[in-house]
């Protein structure tokens, strides 16, 4: 059983992407990207500063823009198109999940797609759909950039993705699809997921529950992908899959922490540089 170990390659990634910047910087170009944090939900705001910490090792400006809960979605709209029209800023961020009162939708199809670097727009949603170039969401891409460093190729693997959100689920099926993989993906309906997770040679879990997937519902010798954070009643930060008792049978698997979360941060910057780079096109 070999760790899947995130945290080290999200590192590696992190110091290309500084040189990046540095070579952008002789161009007069410094990567920016800014974020719209709406309420005061602690996940969130945790969430933002390791990506402000990421962003800055990066050598890339970012800026926040923290709402009280209680803002119209048109004050936020307002914001993205200030953002949109901004020439310093590449990338643009809404952190989810937004207060019930606003249409997350229509949000996310306000950002410009150019500097869409959550993936989220309808048009690099479809761009994804097809194989063609664009933004594509930073968790599914971080597994795909996990699974080619340590050279899993998915390439007539079946693979089994649990969690059909338009975040992590349906991005990661397309991803896995246009890599040639063999995918079954599961959601709240699924009736038996023993029975499909069972058979899979790679799986890959990102619902928030923990110890969904037990050794049982997987074979010998699988790749396992755990997607999930939850936090115990002890305060631990575990993933949904119960590790100490499936990570045995694996030939390779996520930590959590440490496996995929940091490569999600280190797929923002990267999507983020990857903007500011066309600029110069």
């Amino acid at each position: 059983m070999q760790i899947l170990d995130g945290k080290a390659l999200s590192d590696t990634i992190k110091i290309e992407l500084k040189k990046q910047s540095d070579v952008l910087g002789l161009s007069g170009i410094t990567p920016g990207l800014a974020v719209i944090l709406v309420g005061d939900d602690a996940a969130s705001q945790t969430y933002v500063k390791m990506k402000e910490k990421a962003c800055d090792s990066a050598g890339i400006y970012s800026i926040i823009h923290k709402m009280p809960s209680t803002i119209s979605q048109e004050k936020i709209l307002e914001t993205i198109t200030m953002i949109n029209t901004n020439p310093n800023i590449d990338g643009v961020l809404v952190q989810l999940p937004l207060p019930k009162h606003i249409d997350t939708t229509k949000i996310i199809e306000a950002i410009d797609p150019k500097k869409d670097v959550d993936g989220f727009h309808p048009f690099n949603v479809g761009r994804l759909v097809a194989g063609l170039d664009g933004f594509v969401p930073c968790t599914p891409l971080g597994v795909m950039r996990l699974l080619s460093h340590y050279t899993i190729d998915v390439k007539g693997l079946d693979a089994c993705v649990v969690g059909a959100s338009n975040i992590v689920g349906k991005p990661m099926m397309n991803l896995l699809l246009n890599a040639g993989a063999t995918v079954d993906i599961c959601h709240i309906f699924t009736k038996d997921l023993k029975e499909h997770t069972k058979k899979a040679d790679l799986v890959i879990v990102g619902v928030g529950k923990q110890n969904l997937i037990t050794e049982d519902m997987v074979k010998e010798g699988a790749i396992v992908i755990d997607i999930g954070i939850n936090k115990t009643a002890e305060g631990r930060i575990v993933g949904d899959v119960d590790y100490e008792n499936v990570a045995p049978k694996c030939t390779y698997i996520t930590p959590v922490p440490g496996g995929v979360g940091p490569m999600t941060i280190a797929m923002l910057l990267e999507n983020t540089i990857k903007a500011a780079h066309n600029r110069l096109v």
